[in-house]
């Protein structure tokens, strides 16, 4: 069955490239031009990925993926102005799992697309493996696809929990940004290092004190220590 992808954009032509460019790979696309559209379509059908651009009449994108996020786990693409640091940081903060920055070529979108859908088929591999592991008051259960500090449920994006899941495979060893974004992506390619430290200050952030056993090694990346 085709991955079934939801295009979220005010400019006609954004959304006839994009929905062309998705519909030629395979995809089953769909696709509204607002942000009140938005949540009604993601609401009545399931799908595998949003495409959603930040700049939208009426609901902002980022109100969108705000509300998306606390319903639903489906992986959100946002597009984003150029250079608009504030709109990348902000969307991975409220549960974005990547961004394209405008103007963007269709290679570069289908990239992340491919890489966004692979990492979730990955993930639900690993989960019917059914392994828990524990670290610190850390309790990651795969099969059941949930996160416990000291016995506390915690809320994590898809990128937050992957990189958790990293970490914790391997405790006290040091990843460097690059390899946590190859990691993330399931591909060589990787995006900003920027989205690296974002996605790490914000599982730092929700895992509460815990979050102090993700240690910065300065001039190399993250480890989590035991």
């Amino acid at each position: 069955m085709s991955k079934r992808i939801l295009v979220v954009d005010d400019e006609p032509g954004i959304v006839d490239l994009v929905s062309y460019g998705l519909r030629r790979e395979g995809y089953d696309v769909d696709a509204v031009t607002d942000g009140e559209g938005a949540l009604a379509r993601a609401r009545d059908a399931a799908y595998d990925l949003i495409v959603l651009d930040v700049m939208l009449p009426g609901v902002s994108g980022m109100d969108v993926c705000r509300t998306l996020r606390s319903e639903s786990d489906v992986p959100i693409l946002i597009l984003t102005a150029r250079d608009a640091e504030v709109d990348t940081v902000v969307g991975l903060e409220i549960g974005a799992d990547d961004y394209v920055t405008k103007p963007f070529s269709m290679a570069e979108l289908v990239s992340r697309v491919r890489a966004i859908l692979r990492r979730r088929t990955l993930d639900r591999s690993a989960a019917a493996g059914g392994v828990v592991r524990e670290v610190g008051g850390i309790r990651v259960d795969l099969a059941r696809h949930e996160v416990l500090v000291d016995g506390e449920p915690v809320a994590l994006t898809p990128s937050e929990y992957r990189l958790l899941t990293l970490l914790m495979n391997e405790p006290h060893r040091v990843f460097t940004r690059r390899q946590i974004m190859q990691h993330l992506w399931d591909s060589a390619w990787v995006a900003d290092e920027r989205t690296c430290d974002a996605h790490v200050s914000n599982l730092r952030r929700k895992l509460g004190p815990a979050g102090d056993r993700i240690a910065t090694v300065r001039g190399v990346g993250y480890k989590l220590a035991v």
